[in-house]
């Protein structure tokens, strides 16, 4: 008697201020009104503004109350007492449930504390929350080195999607393989046999992107010299991976057509190196691309001296004049001292983390089990999307146009460098960028902060030194501006150097 009077006097506070007791309920777009109502509803019991045996309004007082359907009401019911939250009494309506909220007393620990070297160390190598400037609406970024959005071939990527999804829906929604979802694999050693290479002892790893291949290549190497050689500048992302990893690096200057080879010979008989990692085409960020007889030079050299290659396949399709140079793995033939890991993630989609290494059979037998251990494999949906893109034949549609685009913009941003910037050196064969030098004593960084003001930022080179060098010198990205974006802006630097540095 007593509850049943309880609930009547609640129900009745309900009645009287449902206006007031509902009147945050606000709806937003894309997702179904009864899941809005169901969690709103969830939401103000676990608060407590609903009490425990609280009647709840009829369906027909609360769509009426809150302007949705009778039936949105019924659905958001259903759930809540599906999910225990509410339960129904035959003849008399919904009661709010018996909900037990846990709330003690709150502990502040010192994170940072309790955090090991090498998280503290990639806290402080993040260039993205480092970076003391930083790109704003209106700006013209030549930061960047992605696609360009507005040419990525969505109508064709919704089609390879649909396909996939009816041959075989089912079983790419559900756990894959470690070693990759095998017609991509196969796809991928034929697309590399037409490059050349001799694939007949070779297999191949799926990744979540370059980033990961190189990761988990980096955590299976044995370090017995616990030093790497690479080329100095070189990619600021495998430069961070090398330091998490522990290794000490050894950089290599760059000439014109590729890796000082000099340098390389006398390193090479001075010391012991676990592996090299050698960017041959379009380099970041020296935009550079190795020459053919360098090439054969370089696995000359370090077959001579036992020491595996990690090649960095950076925008390889990205060449505007000329032939197609073979990839470093291709002058090996049946040896497996070269590990080449590449993705399209600069040439087509960024957001389908794909990329892959190709190397050694036996390599990446062993390389498939710390794959499993780390993230189980890449996503299945992703990597089947991307083989039907592919076998469609839309990605050689999509390079022909994009090539058109960007070589364009190169040859644009290339012009106007040479028209407007006082530089000492600019190099870029191909690629989504180029790489400028200033004399000795103009800092990029300080150019940097005057640019901000007029509103261009650009990439400082010195992140891409493994020495801490490079103060003078910075990486244009052109890819993602409009091509009077990419003029005006390099006039902006151009100016600031003449005007308010003295340069």
């Amino acid at each position: 008697m007593l509850w049943t009077f309880w609930v009547r006097i609640s129900y009745a506070k309900i009645k009287q201020g449902g206006q007031e007791v509902f009147n945050d309920f606000k709806l937003v777009e894309d997702r179904p009104v009864y899941i809005q109502l169901k969690d709103y509803l969830k939401e103000m019991i676990i608060k407590g503004h609903l009490l425990e045996h609280q009647k709840l309004p009829s369906t027909r007082e609360l769509s009426k109350l809150l302007a949705v359907s009778r039936n949105t009401v019924l659905n958001a019911y259903a759930d809540l007492e599906q999910d225990g939250i509410i339960y129904a009494v035959k003849g008399k309506g919904n009661f709010v449930g018996k909900v037990v909220t846990v709330k003690n007393t709150s502990v502040e620990l010192h994170w940072r504390e309790r955090l090991n070297k090498v998280t503290l160390l990639a806290d402080e190598l993040d260039l993205m929350k480092q970076e003391d400037i930083h790109w704003e609406k209106g700006m013209i970024s030549f930061n960047s080195v992605a696609p360009e959005e507005k040419l990525f071939d969505v109508e064709n990527f919704k089609r390879a999607f649909l396909t996939r999804m009816s041959l075989e829906g089912d079983i790419v929604l559900n756990y894959g393989y470690a070693k990759g979802y095998k017609p991509l694999i196969e796809y991928l050693l034929h697309y590399m046999e037409r490059k050349g290479v001799d694939i007949s002892n070779k297999d191949i790893l799926i990744t979540n992107g370059f980033t990961e291949g190189l990761d988990i290549l980096l955590s299976s190497f044995a370090k017995k010299s616990g030093c790497v050689i690479c080329e100095n500048p070189t990619h600021h992302a495998a430069l961070k991976l090398f330091r998490l990893h522990g290794f000490d690096i050894h950089g290599i200057d760059m000439r014109d057509d590729g890796i000082d080879i000099h340098q390389v010979e006398k390193s090479l008989a001075a010391k012991n190196f676990d592996f090299a990692y050698l960017i041959p085409s379009y380099h970041n960020p020296t935009g550079i691309v190795t020459s053919s007889e360098k090439r054969a030079e370089i696995i000359n050299l370090f077959s001579k001296y036992q020491i595996p290659i990690v090649e960095d396949g950076f925008n390889e399709e990205l060449r505007y004049s000329g032939s197609h140079l073979a990839p470093l793995i291709t002058f090996i033939g049946a040896g497996n001292n070269v590990i080449y890991i590449s993705s399209f993630s600069k040439i087509l989609f960024p957001g389908l983390r794909v990329g892959w290494i190709l190397a050694d059979r036996e390599l990446i037998h062993c390389l498939e089990s710390v794959k499993r251990a780390r993230t189980i494999h890449t996503s299945t949906l992703d990597q089947a999307v991307l083989y039907q893109y592919l076998q469609d034949g839309y990605f050689e549609k999509y390079l022909k146009k994009a090539k058109s685009v960007y070589k364009k913009k190169y040859e644009l941003a290339r012009q106007a460098c040479k028209q407007y910037i006082p530089f000492k050196r600019m190099t870029g064969d191909g690629g989504l960028h180029l790489f400028i030098e200033l004399e000795q004593g103009i800092n990029a960084r300080t150019l940097l902060e005057k640019c901000y003001q007029r509103g261009v930022v650009f990439y400082p080179g010195d992140v891409f030194y493994s020495n801490g060098e490079g103060s003078n010198t910075f990486r244009l990205g052109f890819s993602r501006l409009k091509e009077e974006d990419i003029v005006h802006g390099i006039k902006i630097i151009g100016d600031t150097l003449k005007n308010e540095m003295g340069s």
